[in-house]
This record gives structure tokens, C-alpha cells and sequence, in this order.
């Protein structure tokens, strides 16, 4: 369980900074009306949110792996995912996101930004803060959709492969006992994970048309702050 119990205190660190990133801000565009914010600031609201998004994604694919080697490799569970393995693809996931986004928060940094200046979300996020430049965003556009995709999608394909061989692995147990105990093991990772990604897309995916925007403001508030806020809760049922 140390793997997994590690991997769990990165994730509620992680979540306790991605909600003081976005909620005292939002709470005073709420509460206090004050609906203004410096371009710096948006900066750097947004390098946060977004280096910490990334990193979440890799977390969630490293505990799918540590579920797979625990269920589809018991015996060899403690050789193979060892303390300084644990350690070393958590820092490996911090440090990745936070290094890639910086390539994303500098190209941003280089642009001017005119017109209304007014951005229709509860926090600064890429497309809304693109869509305010008056230059060419073309290059800045391609470089953070290569990057998002790389820390999105990558961790996206390693938790399918995970969880199919963890289900085939859990069918060829004889017993509905065991089937039950070895699926309760990875059950809450797996809840959480589809939750995370599928607001994710339901967010990134869906036409950004003026009929959608009211759709993308709540499911943007839902991986943000309602999941984390959730997955204490999910994580204490069954770890």
C-alpha cells in the first residue's frame, strides 16, 4: 500500500493547490464583484491551473500503473514498483508539466492583448486568453495543443491499456470473492479517472459555439473544484 499512499498524498497536495489557484479569485468575481485582474495575474492563474492539470493527468496514469502491477503481477509487486520508482515518477510527473507549460505561459507572454479584454470563464484559461490577441496566434496555438495533447492523451491511452489488462486479469478469477476484492482495489483510482477525463473532454471537445459556452463554464467548475473536492471522499470509501 506505501506505493499507492505516496501517490494518493501527491494527488491531494496537487489538489489542495489546484483549488487555492482558482476559487479565492472566484469567489470574489462572485461574492465581491471585483471582476477584474492583471494580465500577469491571468498569466499566472493560468500556468498554474494548467501545469497543474498536466500534472494530474500523469499522476492518474502512474496509480493505473502501480493497479496493474498490484492485480496482474502480485508476487512481483514490491520488486517491481519499488519506494524509489514511486518517487521518481512522481517528481518525474511534476516537474514534466511544470517545464512544458512554462513553453506554453512564454509564447502567451509575447502577445498583446486588445479588444474588450473581457474573458467569459471563472478562470483564465488558454482558449478564451488567445482569443484576445491582436497578433498572428498560430504558432502559440499548435506549440500548446501539441503539448496539452502529449500530457493529456498519452496518460489517457496508458489508463485504457491498464484497466484492460486489470479486467482481463479479474476475469480469470475463479471466484466472485476474488473478483470482488481485486476490482475494490483500483475501483476508486478508476471512478476518479473517468470523472477527471471525461469533464476534461466534455469541456475541450465540444464546439465552442455562444450556445455551448454556459456548458463549458460548468464543466470547467466541475473538474476544478468539485472533483477534487470529491475525491477525498471517493478515495476514503475503498483505497
Amino acid at each position: 500500500h506505501q506505493p499507492m499512499f505516496h501517490l494518493l498524498a501527491n494527488l491531494s497536495f496537487l489538489e489542495i493547490w489546484y483549488t487555492s489557484n482558482i476559487v479565492p479569485k472566484m469567489l470574489l468575481i462572485i461574492i465581491a464583484e471585483q471582476k477584474t485582474i492583471s494580465v500577469a495575474g491571468c498569466l499566472t492563474q493560468f500556468y498554474f491551473f494548467g501545469s497543474l492539470a498536466a500534472t494530474e493527468c500523469l499522476l492518474l496514469a502512474v496509480m493505473s500503473y502501480d493497479r496493474y502491477l498490484a492485480i496482474c503481477q502480485p508476487l512481483r509487486y514490491p520488486m517491481l514498483m519499488t519506494g524509489h520508482l514511486c518517487i521518481g515518477l512522481a517528481a518525474s510527473s511534476w516537474l514534466c508539466c511544470f517545464l512544458l507549460t512554462a513553453i506554453t505561459m512564454a509564447l502567451l507572454s509575447r502577445l498583446t492583448f486588445c479588444g474588450p479584454n473581457e474573458i467569459d470563464r471563472f478562470f483564465c484559461d488558454f482558449t478564451p486568453l488567445v482569443h484576445l490577441s491582436c497578433m498572428d496566434t498560430s504558432l502559440t496555438e499548435t506549440i500548446s495543443y501539441a503539448t496539452s495533447s502529449a500530457v493529456t492523451l498519452i496518460p489517457f491511452i496508458l489508463i485504457t491499456a491498464s484497466y484492460s489488462c486489470i479486467l482481463a486479469a479479474i476475469l480469470r478469477i475463479p471466484s466472485g470473492t476474488g473478483r470482488q476484492k481485486a476490482f475494490s482495489t483500483c475501483s476508486s483510482h478508476l471512478t476518479m479517472a473517468t470523472v477527471f477525463y471525461g469533464t476534461l473532454i466534455a469541456t475541450y471537445l465540444v464546439p465552442s459555439a455562444n450556445s455551448s459556452r454556459l456548458w463549458h463554464k460548468g464543466s470547467s467548475l466541475l473538474y476544478t473544484i468539485l472533483t477534487p473536492m470529491f475525491n477525498p471522499i471517493v478515495y476514503r470509501m475503498k483505497t
